[in-house]
C-alpha cells in the first residue's frame, strides 16, 4: 500500500511519519534509501512530505513499519 505522510520526528535509527492513523509509522534508517545512510537527517527533516509503502503492521504492539524504497 502506497501512502503520503508527513515526517513528525527524526531520530538516530530512522524517522516517524504521520500516515493518518492513530500511531505514526516508523521508517527504519535501512529503509530510507537504497544507498547507505549514516544519519537520517541527510534524507529527511521534520515537516517533509514523503511517499511511503507499508511493510508490516503489528496490531498487538501498535506499530507500523514503513519504507521509502520504491
Amino acid at each position: 500500500m502506497l501512502l503520503t505522510g508527513t515526517v513528525r520526528n527524526v531520530i538516530d535509527f530512522g524517522a516517524f511519519v504521520d500516515i493518518g492513523v492513530k500511531h505514526d509509522g516508523l521508517v527504519h534508517i535501512s529503509q530510507l534509501s537504497d544507498k547507505y545512510v549514516k544519519n537520517p537527517s541527510e534524507i529527511v527533516s521534520v515537516g517533509d512530505i514523503v511517499k511511503v509503502k507499508v511493510l508490516s503492521i503489528d496490531k498487538d504492539r501498535q506499530k507500523v513499519s514503513l519504507t521509502m524504497k520504491m
